[in-house]
C-alpha cells in the first residue's frame, strides 16, 4: 500500500491543557492502536489509564506498555481513542482503530487521509 505521514494533534479528554502538534505521525493500518510518544502525551495531559498491556511488535517480540484516552486530530477528522504510551524505540503511528474513529480512509494513490463515507448502524 506504501505509506504516508499527517500532522495532527493530540489531547487529553480532560482539555485542561493546549493541544499537543504531532507531525508526520506514519499512518499504519496494521497496527490496532494508535502509538504516540510517552512525553508528548503527557505534555498533552494524558493520563495513564491502563498498565501493563502487551503487545506483539512488527518482529515478533512482545512488549508491555500503557495506555490512555486522547482526542486526536488530522485535519478534518477528529475522534477520542485509546493510546499507546510509546516508550524509547517505539515508531509513532496512528492506528486503524483511529482511523475507523475519524471515520477515515486511506487513498494511497494520493498519500492523504479521506471521508469514508457513511457508518454502518443496526
Amino acid at each position: 500500500m506504501g505509506t504516508f505521514n499527517v500532522d495532527g494533534t493530540v489531547q487529553s479528554i480532560r482539555p485542561s491543557k493546549k493541544p499537543m502538534q504531532i507531525r508526520k505521525l506514519p499512518v499504519d493500518t496494521g497496527s490496532g492502536y494508535t502509538w504516540i510518544d510517552e512525553h508528548e502525551l503527557r505534555g498533552a495531559g494524558v493520563t495513564v489509564r491502563k498498565r501493563d498491556l502487551r503487545f506483539v511488535m512488527a518482529n515478533g517480540q512482545t512488549v508491555t506498555r500503557s495506555t490512555g484516552y486522547a482526542i486526536l486530530r488530522v485535519g478534518e477528522f477528529e475522534t477520542v481513542d485509546e493510546v499507546v504510551f510509546g516508550q524509547p524505540g517505539d515508531l509513532q503511528l496512528l492506528g486503524a482503530r483511529t482511523l475507523e474513529g475519524f471515520p477515515a480512509a486511506v487513498d494511497a494513490r494520493r498519500k492523504r487521509l479521506v471521508a469514508a463515507g457513511p457508518m454502518p448502524a443496526a
